[in-house]
C-alpha cells in the first residue's frame, strides 16, 4: 500500500505530518516497467503478489481481470491479516498462509495461496524484497519469474503497463479494452478524474480513517463526500461510465473504494455521512462495473471485512450490513435505489 504517483504530497515532511496526526502513505521503491529492455512483454513471464483486502492491490487484480490476463499473469494471494507480535519475523507483515484460519469464517480462506512466484516458497512478502536488498514490505508486487526480480510495486504504474501491453502479455480477449484513451483530450479527462479520485476518495478514505487529529479527519471526511456528490452529479446524464460510454482507468481506480464503502468504510473509516446506496447514479454505476466480466472475482468482501476489522483493537468483525440485502449480493441489484 504505497504512494500513488499522481499525488503531489510532500514526502519530505511526512514525519512531521504524521506527528500532527495526519495519515501519510509511503513511497514505492521499484519503478521499472514492462517494455523496458530487461523486462520484455511476454505471456507467462510475470507474476503478481497481492492481498485482496488491499484497495491498491484491488486496482491491479481488476486490471488483470478486465484485460483478460488471468491465465497469462499468475498470482499469489496473502492472508488479509498481517502477522502479529508473536510472529518470529515481527508484526505487520503480509504472509502467504493458505492454512491460516479467518476469525470471520472460522476456516481458511480459499483464495489464499502459498508463495509460488519466486520458486522459493517464501512465507512473507518482505522476504521477496529482502532478496533484492530492500527493506520494503508492501503489496502489490509485479514480479518477473524469468529474471527473478521485482519489476514494480506502485499500483498506478502497474495498471498502466498492463493496459499498454495487454496483447503482448497474452490477453485472452480478442479486443481488450483500452483503459487509458489514445485521444489526448480524453486521456486528460481520465488523468484529471484520477487525481481528484485519488486525493479525496482513494487516499481520502485512509486520511479520514487513520488520522488522529479531529480537524484533519473532518477535512478528509468533507472532501470525500463532496467528491461523491460531484461524481453522482457527473453520472446524472445517464452516461454508463465516468467519461462516457467506455470503461476507463478512472472507473477502475474509483471502484475499489466504493466497493468497500457501505460494508466496511462506513464504519471502519468513520465515513458514515452516507452510503453509496444513497447516491442513485453512483449506485447504478457501481452495479454496472460489478457486472463486468471478471470484476466480481477480482475482489473479496470477506477478505476486506477480515482485513480491516480483524486489525481493529478487539479483532471482532461486524456481521452486517444486512439491509436492504447482504453485500456483495446487493451489487447485482441496481434497482435498489
Amino acid at each position: 500500500m504505497t504512494e500513488d504517483v499522481s499525488t503531489e504530497e510532500n514526502q519530505w515532511d511526512a514525519k512531521g505530518r504524521r506527528a500532527r496526526g495526519e495519515f501519510v502513505r509511503g513511497v514505492s521503491g521499484f519503478r521499472h516497467a514492462i517494455g523496458d529492455a530487461e523486462f520484455p512483454a511476454e505471456p507467462g513471464r510475470y507474476h503478481l503478489f497481492v492481498a485482496l483486502n488491499c484497495p491498491w492491490c484491488h486496482r491491479v487484480t481488476l486490471a488483470r481481470a478486465v484485460l483478460g490476463l488471468q491465465s497469462s499473469i499468475t498470482m499469489d494471494v496473502a492472508f488479509p491479516n498481517r502477522t502479529d507480535d508473536a510472529d518470529p519475523a515481527g508484526p505487520n507483515l503480509w504472509e502467504f498462509a493458505p492454512d491460516r484460519i479467518a476469525s470471520l469464517t472460522q476456516a481458511p480462506l480459499p483464495e489464499c495461496t502459498v508463495e509460488s512466484g519466486t520458486g522459493a516458497g517464501l512465507r512473507l512478502a518482505k522476504e521477496i524484497y529482502q532478496r533484492e536488498g530492500s527493506d520494503e514490505q508492501s503489496v502489490p508486487i509485479l514480479y518477473d519469474k524469468i529474471a527473478g526480480r521485482i519489476v514494480n510495486n506502485e499500483s498506478a504504474e502497474i495498471i498502466r503497463m498492463l493496459d499498454q501491453n495487454a496483447g503482448e502479455l497474452g490477453s485472452a480477449l480478442l479486443d481488450p479494452p483500452q483503459l487509458v484513451p489514445a485521444d489526448l483530450d480524453q486521456k486528460a479527462r481520465v488523468d484529471a478524474l484520477n487525481e481528484r479520485i485519488y486525493v479525496t476518495i482513494n487516499n481520502g478514505a485512509y486520511k479520514a480513517g487513520f488520522s488522529s487529529d479531529q480537524a484533519i479527519y473532518a477535512q478528509a471526511f468533507d472532501a470525500y463526500f463532496e467528491t461523491l456528490g460531484w461524481l453522482d452529479d457527473l453520472l446524472s446524464d445517464r452516461r454508463a461510465f465516468l467519461t462516457g460510454d467506455a470503461f476507463t482507468e478512472a472507473d477502475l481506480r474509483l471502484f475499489p473504494t466504493l466497493y468497500r464503502h457501505d460494508p466496511v468504510y462506513y464504519v471502519r473509516m468513520k465515513l458514515n455521512g452516507a452510503r453509496i446506496l444513497d447516491y442513485p447514479n453512483l449506485w447504478r454505476w457501481l452495479c454496472r462495473v460489478y457486472a463486468i466480466e471478471g470484476v466480481a472475482e477480482a475482489g473479496s468482501l470477506i477478505h476486506c471485512r477480515q482485513g480491516y476489522f480483524g486489525r481493529s483493537w478487539n479483532g471482532v468483525v461486524p456481521s452486517g450490513p444486512l439491509l436492504p440485502m447482504p453485500y456483495p449480493d446487493a451489487y447485482a441489484h441496481p434497482e435498489l435505489v
